[in-house]
Parts: C-alpha cells; sequence; structure tokens
C-alpha cells in the first residue's frame, strides 16, 4: 500500500474528529464521496507539510488527557469526605486552608523517593495549603518494610501529631532506602527521632485498607498519586489529578488553579 493510501485511511477519521470539541454538536454526515474527497485532500497537504502530522499528534494526546482529568475529577467529587476529613489520615497545615493537596504513596516506591524532596519544597512554599498523606503500601506484598513503614507512620501521626509525623515521613525518605532496602531497624530508628519507641498495639491495617478501597474508587493504579483540590466548592476544573510522578512547578500551579 503507497504511502499516500495509508495516510488518506488515517486522515479521514482523524481530520474530522481531532480538532472538534469534547462537547460538541454532532458534524454533519458526509457522503462516502464527500468523505474521499477531503481524506484526498488532507493527504495531500500532509504529505506535503509532515510537520502538522506532530500537531495532530499531539492533539490527540492533549484531548485523551483532558478526558482523563475529566473522568478522575468527577471520581475525586464523589469521594471528596474520604479524601479531605479521614480522621485516621496523616495531615499537616492550617484547618481553615482552601487547598488541599493529597498525596498516595508508599514508603518503598522509588518515584514517591523522588518526589518527596519536591514535596518538602512546595510544602515550604505555601505553607497556606493543607497536606494529607495517604499511606498507600502497594508493595507490601513484596518487601514486608512497605507495609510496616506505613504501619509506623499511622502510629506516629496518632502519637505526635503534624510535627511528629511530617519527621517521620521525611526521615524515612532520607535514609535513601527504598525497593526492598529499607530495614525494620530504620524504621525504628526514624520512629525514635519522632519522639515514637514502640509501636501502638492497635492494628492500623483497617486504615490502609481504606486508603487502598479509596485509591481504587479513584481509578489510581499505583504511586505515586496526587489529587490538587479546593477544601470547598470543588469542581472537574479546579481539580488536578497526578497519576504519577509531579514536579514542585506542576504542583504550584495546580494550586494556584484550585484558588481560582
Amino acid at each position: 500500500m503507497s504511502i499516500k493510501k495509508t495516510t488518506l485511511s488515517l486522515v479521514t477519521t482523524v481530520i474530522l474528529s481531532v480538532f472538534t470539541p469534547l462537547h460538541a454538536a454532532p458534524a454533519p454526515a458526509f457522503t462516502p464521496e464527500q468523505e474521499a474527497r477531503i481524506g484526498e485532500i488532507a493527504a495531500d497537504y500532509l504529505l506535503a507539510h509532515p510537520d502538522v502530522l506532530v500537531q495532530v499528534s499531539q492533539k490527540l494526546q492533549q484531548q485523551q488527557h483532558a478526558r482523563e482529568q475529566l473522568a478522575m475529577s468527577l471520581k475525586v467529587m464523589d469521594n471528596q469526605a474520604a479524601l479531605l476529613r479521614d480522621a485516621d489520615t496523616p495531615v499537616s497545615g492550617p484547618a481553615g486552608a482552601k487547598v488541599a493537596v493529597i498525596e498516595f504513596f508508599d514508603y518503598q516506591c522509588v518515584f514517591c523517593s523522588r518526589l518527596a524532596p519536591g514535596m518538602e519544597q512546595v510544602m515550604k512554599t505555601r505553607p497556606d495549603v493543607r497536606y494529607i498523606f495517604k499511606e498507600w503500601p502497594i508493595f507490601a506484598p513484596k518487601w514486608e518494610t512497605s507495609s510496616l513503614a506505613a504501619q509506623y507512620g499511622i502510629g506516629v501521626w496518632k502519637a505526635k501529631g503534624a510535627a511528629g509525623y511530617l519527621t517521620y515521613h521525611n526521615g524515612i525518605y532520607h535514609t535513601g532506602h527504598i525497593e526492598g532496602d529499607l530495614t525494620t531497624e530504620d524504621i525504628k530508628a526514624v520512629a525514635h527521632a519522632a519522639g515514637v519507641d514502640t509501636l501502638n498495639a492497635v492494628d492500623h491495617a483497617p486504615v490502609l485498607g481504606k486508603n487502598d478501597a479509596l485509591a481504587q474508587a479513584l481509578g489510581l493504579t499505583g504511586t505515586p498519586g496526587l489529587i490538587v483540590m479546593p477544601v470547598e466548592n470543588a469542581s472537574p476544573g479546579t481539580i488536578t489529578v497526578f497519576a504519577g510522578l509531579a514536579s514542585p512547578e506542576q504542583i504550584l500551579a495546580a494550586i494556584d488553579k484550585a484558588q481560582h
């Protein structure tokens, strides 16, 4: 099959759809002859201007990303209470904050460890925001200390509050021990620095189970997962979901968006 015929078969569909808004009214129907002619004209043009194909690809990616963001934002709105007002979840920041940043993470996740310094930077830059930490040890079946570190995190939060929890949370990442390298000794040493020498006898597995169910309800498939949203009157246009690593600049921009 020639390059022109291959392009023709692709373009007839793409050209008619890619530049159509997500909620646009249905386009008028074309006859098969008209569609064929449109495709021929478009194919000739694209062969002469191949850079347009790059623009078309970028437009398709933008549309797909917009659809994914909308779908996840609607799920966020359906689960606002669990995200923002769960008493078992560690939080830091003013109670009257207008914006919340919710992080789903695992202490053994390499990408979570890469996110951690950026999150510390964001928290220093925007102390007016409420930061919510969802312990989600998805690597527990592979590395036992994934679950143990999460359990200690909840225990430190309940015993020492936000200050102790942040000492513990950041301290675990500061060990640099990820992907199975974190030891029980590491966890106990960092907990000790946060003011907790023994883990409370209470089993925090139910809290971790709630976090897992919430992450699945949101459509998250791995860590890290970040949600930036207004604390009140959230809408899809003010919510940002990062299903993966995000830079401090991206998070700060999402915070600004949530305020408008």
